[in-house]
């Protein structure tokens, strides 16, 4: 079996890749036997926030390096992320994947995403891999699949009704409720989402639901 390519994009909640969601997958990747290489952009972060006063802070940090700490220093820059070497893509969230990789954070729905990163979902997309995305990261897939922008619309999870399921709605996806111990397949396009802490909760519930997700995305893959 080809290995899943993570996209982490930067190390914590506030600027970069959420670090519980990440490492959930990076588990249960490893728990259901399926080997994982880790990627992330080489490229500055749009910000850096001090985690513990919640502040950004004046300075600069890249998204590779940074992520390097979550992947153990075994990751690559996106730029070598090639759809053919790999059996799907994941996406963790935290607040980098709607600041790093687009810029839903800022704009909502007249967001753009970095290309390389649209690049990625159009092609394991094309290519009828599957797509895995958790948290606040199915924005990416609602933004580059979604009907306004001339994609066949996708079905995801951000939780329940809100801002940023509203602005999924005008992006042309169409979001699902789902708790955080659940996970939601879109079948005609094979997207996995999983909504993790778009949910008021603790670590335990988002390890469930992205096992969850990762369950499907094996039981897909085999």
């Amino acid at each position: 079996m080809k290995p899943v390519a993570v996209v982490l994009c930067g190390c914590g909640r506030s600027d970069g890749s959420e670090i519980h969601e990440s490492v959930s997958i990076l588990i249960h990747l490893d728990r259901v036997g399926l080997k994982y290489q880790c990627f992330a952009p080489d490229a500055p972060q749009t910000e850096v926030v001090d985690h513990l006063s919640g502040k950004p802070v004046a300075e600069s940090r890249n998204m590779l390096v940074e992520a390097a700490r979550i992947a153990r220093g075994d990751i690559k820059p996106l730029s070598q992320l090639d759809v053919n070497a790999h059996a799907a893509v994941a996406f963790p969230g935290g607040f980098g994947a709607a600041k790093n990789l687009c810029t839903f954070a800022t704009q909502g729905a007249n967001c753009t995403v970095r290309p390389d990163v649209a690049g990625v979902i159009r092609a394991f997309y094309e290519h009828k891999k599957p797509i895995s995305l958790v948290c606040i990261a199915p924005v990416l897939a609602a933004k580059v699949l979604g009907t306004a922008a001339g994609g066949p619309g996708c079905s995801i999870t951000l939780g329940g009704p809100g801002d940023a399921a509203n602005a999924a709605a005008a992006m042309g996806a169409t979001p699902i409720t789902k708790a955080v111990t659940e996970t939601y397949v879109d079948e005609a396009n094979r997207i996995l989402t999983t909504p993790a802490y778009m949910c008021d909760t603790g670590p335990h519930g988002v390890f469930t639901g992205v096992g969850k997700m990762i369950d499907a995305l094996a039981a897909m893959l085999r």
